[in-house]
Parts: structure tokens; sequence; C-alpha cells
């Protein structure tokens, strides 16, 4: 893959009236074209103008897709077929079909709320029935009057009956107690106060209630199949119809684009470099080769004017997403994907050792694609999809960094493959690398650093790129930061190195400040010389301008040193939350060592993984994301690129 964006060329062309549906149509197949809207161009021409409402189109559209999502038919693919022939659809005709089926399904649904409403009371009962019984009514006696009349009576309060043997027994919740008590009383009930026959009621109304809400739910599931099965009916034609108008709905979306004469068609929009002969051969394929076409490269237009197409892979596709989230590179520049996928790795990795834990959240990825994968139009849960795709990078990454630290499950197996992370933390002796927790603060610093080198190089790649070559030296994020950060390291080194004693007496150290500093003083003179030269901007008096060259100087000094060493330390973070992981590890390996239950243990140490894993696993993602986001993207990504759009026969786009 390559780790800049596709390049762009934007077309325009002029066909006659009579081609414009078939251009319009082999565009929407070809699919990779944005259209924009021509501005500046000749008063002769007209803007577009519908003889169909759009709206109107959009909104029948919308009302056959949610019939077809009642019987759960996934949302239909347009082919290339579909686009050869464009009918006539008569609207007030379909409305008018659409209405009766709308009709016929209400009256189901109207039917099935009824049931639904009764299944929702003696489910409240059957709660209340298992708790205390402190809200319903439960009666156990004779009657000396019609039961099939009473029967007739009870079921119009939603009362639960067992006339199968006498005694009889009734159930009602309390708040019907008075209403079914004066009906009881008109058939001459009659109470058994015989504790047997009290418990034998009992099983037999929970019998009769289990039954009645079994026999409500079976009625529910006939009203499901019966409005499934009256759209299965309609299936076909609501299929075909949904193509017909998405792709009226497509066209006309394209066609407002457009701007017209009487005889011809104007329109513009851009298009991936390698598309471009393609495009312009289906173009004069369906003019007959009687088509005025023009192309701008991307160098002739302003690049924040350009869309920006992606180029990364599938394999980088949720780390494509993160970067989404924060914005769309600038047209030009370098795509973050790629070293935002290793940076968040390395950091979650550091931050989250261990294999078992790794390998939990692995199963949980594989399991939750699958899931999925056989329900697509399930909604995301708590678990999304895109979270267990992210899952799938993020668990063998764990367990690479547990190896490494000797962790599975927050014991120590197996020898590390680095150091022993629960023995430096706990503070048992250690020889190597590695023996206190300032090394390991110092591992994640010596990280940060190389993160944030690599966001300055990106950020002088895409200046260069741009052609800003005086900021690529001048600016905060240029050489000169570059240059200020790296000395501020070997100084800060130094320093560490003497036991915080003294900073480096190399007779290069003042030099190599002072001219940098210089740079940064001389910045506001030499910027506002170069305007000047280029006639821009407005002419200042001297006084002016020393004042403003000694404010940028203090701010942008301030910015430099205060910024790239709040930047560095941050990453400081990756040790805590690493230190903070083995922590709680120990702390539930103390808890369990305190019973000699070998069962307690086991269920301690699952409790306390499983609150690790959900607790731990996810303050890791978050802080892997915040430093991605404000200690590497703010050094070289703006984020205010426009993203790529193509209209195509499957866009998923919403058109107005």
């Amino acid at each position: 893959m390559s780790i800049f964006a596709k390049r762009m060329r934007m077309l325009t062309a002029v066909v006659l009236e009579k081609d414009k549906d078939r251009v319009v149509k082999a565009l929407l197949d070809k699919g990779v074209m944005e259209f924009i809207h021509i501005e500046n161009v000749d008063s002769g021409l007209r803007g577009y103008e519908s003889d169909i409402p759009r709206a109107k189109v959009s909104e029948i559209r919308a009302r056959v897709e949610s019939i077809l999502k009642q019987d759960d038919i996934p949302t239909p693919e347009i082919v290339s077929d579909d686009l050869k022939e464009t009918p006539v659809l008569e609207f007030d005709d379909i409305e008018h079909e659409l209405d009766r089926l709308s009709i016929s399904i209400q009256r189901i649904k109207d039917q099935q709320k009824k049931v639904n409403e009764k299944l929702n009371t003696y489910e409240e009962i059957e709660g209340y029935l298992d708790r205390d019984g402190q809200y319903i009514d439960l009666r156990v006696g004779t009657i000396s009057g019609d039961a099939n009349a009473l029967k007739e009576r009870l079921e119009s309060f939603l009362a639960l009956y067992d006339f199968s043997k006498s005694p009889y027994v009734t159930l009602s919740l309390s708040r019907d107690k008075k209403r079914v008590s004066d009906t009881l009383d008109k058939f001459g009930w009659t109470e058994v106060s015989d504790p047997k026959a009290q418990k034998e009621g009992s099983t037999r109304i929970r019998k009769a209630l289990s039954d009645k809400i079994g026999e409500l739910n079976k009625e529910l599931e006939l009203f499901s199949e019966k409005v499934k099965e009256k759209i299965e009916k309609k299936k076909e034609s609501l299929v075909t119809l949904w193509k017909e108008l998405r792709v009226l709905e497509l066209c006309k979306h394209v066609e407002s684009y457009f701007s017209y004469t009487d005889h011809t068609s104007l329109f513009s929009g851009w298009i991936p470099y390698q598309e471009s002969r393609d495009v312009e051969r289906i173009i004069n394929e369906a003019t007959g080769s009687k088509a005025i076409i023009e192309w701008t490269d991307d160098s002739e237009v302003d690049r924040s004017e350009v869309p920006v197409a992606m180029k990364s892979s599938k394999f980088f596709a949720p780390f494509q997403h993160l970067v989404e989230n924060y914005g769309t590179p600038e047209y030009g520049s370098i795509n973050p994907t790629p070293f935002t996928m290793v940076a968040y790795i390395l950091m979650f990795m550091l931050m989250f050792a261990d294999v078992g834990q790794g390998f939990v959240l692995l199963l949980i990825g594989i399991i939750g694609k699958l899931i999925y994968a056989r329900h697509p139009e399930k909604k995301d849960g708590l678990i999304s999809r895109y979270l267990c795709t992210l899952l799938l990078y993020l668990g063998p990454a764990s367990m690479v960094g547990g190896v490494l630290f000797g962790s599975y499950f927050g014991y120590s197996w197996l020898p590390p493959l680095w150091f022993d992370y629960h023995a430096v933390v706990n503070g048992h002796t250690v020889q190597g690398y590695v023996e206190s927790i300032y090394d390991i603060l110092g591992i994640t610093i010596w990280f940060g650093i190389g993160v944030i080198f690599v966001g300055l190089i990106l950020n002088w790649i895409n200046l260069l790129r741009k052609k800003r070559v005086f900021d690529f030296f001048l600016d905060k994020y240029g050489l000169v930061g570059g240059w200020l950060f790296a000395l501020g390291i070997y100084v800060a080194n130094g320093f560490v190195k003497s036991g915080y004693k003294s900073f480096p007496s190399s007779p290069f150290l003042l030099p190599l400040l002072a001219i940098p500093l210089i740079f940064i003083f001389l910045k506001v003179p030499i910027g506002y010389t170069i305007n000047r030269i280029r006639k821009r901007g407005k002419k200042e008096a001297v006084g002016q301008l020393i004042i403003d060259t000694i404010m940028e100087f203090i701010v942008e000094c301030l910015e430099i040193f205060s910024g790239f060493l709040a930047n560095t330390l941050s990453f400081m973070r990756v040790a805590g939350l690493g230190i903070a992981h083995v922590s709680l590890m120990t702390a539930f390996q103390d808890m369990a060592n305190l019973t000699s239950m070998v069962f307690l243990q086991i269920l301690i140490m699952i409790v306390g993984n499983t609150l690790v894993i959900a607790l731990e696993g996810l303050s890791a993602g978050v802080q892997s994301l915040r430093l991605n986001y404000y200690e590497f993207f703010t050094k070289f990504f703006s984020g205010r690129g426009m993203a790529f759009s193509p209209v195509g026969i499957n866009s998923r786009i919403k058109v107005d």
C-alpha cells in the first residue's frame, strides 16, 4: 500500500441532452466519481430542474425499505442490469398499493399489540407470584353460579383461573381485587380455608399461568408469521420497486450537479487518476464520442478543494477507523494509518501484557465476529463489530507482551524473554537492564521520544510536499523544533546519567542551543520580508514588527520547551498503566492466598482476571488512543481534508 492518498483528477464534460441519461447511468455503474457543483459558469446555463420531487422518491423508497425490514429482507443490491431501462413510475398508484399493504399489516399489529398487553400483565403477575405475592390476590373456593359465565367475566379483568375441578382457583392483581370480589360474590363464591387445598390451588394456578403465557407467546409468533407472509407474497414486486426507486433517486441526485443549456448538459467531478481513462471511455461510449471532455490536474487546484481517497488495505481497516474519527488527512499528505497501527499496538502491549488475558480478548473478538457474521442485521451491542475486529489485533499484541514479560493470568509460569515485569514492580531483586520501576519509566519515555520523532519526520515530509519550505525550517514542529527537542533529550539524558547532579558540559552545547533560538527570533522578520517580496500582507511599522518579533519568540520558545516536555512525559502513563496492571493482579493473588480452599482461590483469580480484562483493557485502549491523538497526530496531522465520496449504484449516501 502507498502511504499517500490516491492522486485525483477533475473531470469537466459537456454532453448532448439526449445522451444525458445514458451518461448518468454509466457513471453510476462505474461508481468512481464524486460530483461537484460547477461555479462561475456562463449565465446562459441554467440549474437543475426536476420534474419528479426527489423528496417524494426518497420517502416512498424509505417506506418500501421499512416494509422489507419487517420480513428481515436485507437491502437489495443493485446490479448493472438494473440501470438498463428507466421504468415509468406512477407514484399515486404505488402509494395506494403501499397504503393497502401497510393497513393490512397494521391491523395484524393492532391485534398483536392487544395480545402483547395481556402477556405483559400475566408476566407481571408471574413476577409477583415468584416473589412474596404482595401485589396479587390468590383465592381458592367454590361457586353456586354458572362457571362458564364466571370465566368470561374473569377474562375481562385479565384474571387467571383453574376451574378444572373443585375447589376452584382464581388469581389477579391486587389492584383488581374489588372488581374480582364483586364478580365472585355475584356467582356465590365461598372461600375454602383448608391449607392443603390452598397449597394445591397455588400449584394449579402456577401451571395455568405458565400455560397462558405460553399460549400468548404462540399467538404473538403467529401474528409475526402473518405479517411476514403478507410481505413475502409481495416480496418480488417490493424488491423490484425498491431498486427502481433507488436508481431513480441516485440518477436525480447526480443530475442535480448538472448545468444545462437547451441542448447540452455540463457536469464536473473528481476521479482517481488511474480511473480517468476508463471514465473517459465510458462517457464516449454512452455518447457515441459526441462529448467534450476536459481534465484538470490536482496541481492546478488548491489542495484544500481536492477530496482524499485513502488506499489502506483491509488489514489496516480498524486503525483507518481510528484515523477517520480524528479527521481526514489533507490531500497530498501522509496517511497515518500504518504508523497509528504500529504505535497503538505497541502502546497496548506495554500497558496490558498478559498471555492469558490477551487470549481471552482474542476469543471475544473471534466469537463476536462469528456472531455478527451469522446475524448481519443484528445491531451493535456493547461489544460492537468494530471492537471485535480491533480485539483480533490487540489480543495477540497482549499475548506477545505477556511472553516478553513472563505473565500468564498474572502468574509467572514461564520465564520472560525480556524482563520480569511482576518481579520489578513488586520490588524483588532482578538482574539485568531493567531492575527498578525507574527503568520501566525510562523505557516508556524513550518509546515516547521515538513516537514524537516519527511524528516530526512525517510533518517534515508533509511540509516539503506542500512546498512550505519556510515552515519546514522554522515551524515549532519543523527542523528548528526537532533540533531543540533532540538537544533537550541529550541534556536530560546526561542529567539522568549523572544521578541528577549535573548537566552535560560539552563546549558545543551553547552554540547548538543558540543557533535554533536565533532562527526562532528571526522567524517573524524573515516571514515578513518574504511576504513583502511576494507582495502579500500589509506593511507594518518598525516598532510593531519589533514587538511582534519579541512576543512571537517568547511564545514559540514556551510552546517548544513546555510542549515537548509535556508530550514526552505524557508517555509515562504507558508505564503507569502497566504497573497498575501488575499491582492489581498481585493484589488478587494475595487475596487468593488468604484462603486455603483451592476452589475459593480459583474463584478469586477468575473474578480478578475478569475485572482486570474489563477495566484495565478498557483503560489501555483509551490511553493508547489518547496518546496517538494528542501526542502523535498533533505533530503532523491537521485532519482538515475532505473524504472522497464517489456516487455508485450501491452507494449508501443519503440523497436530498
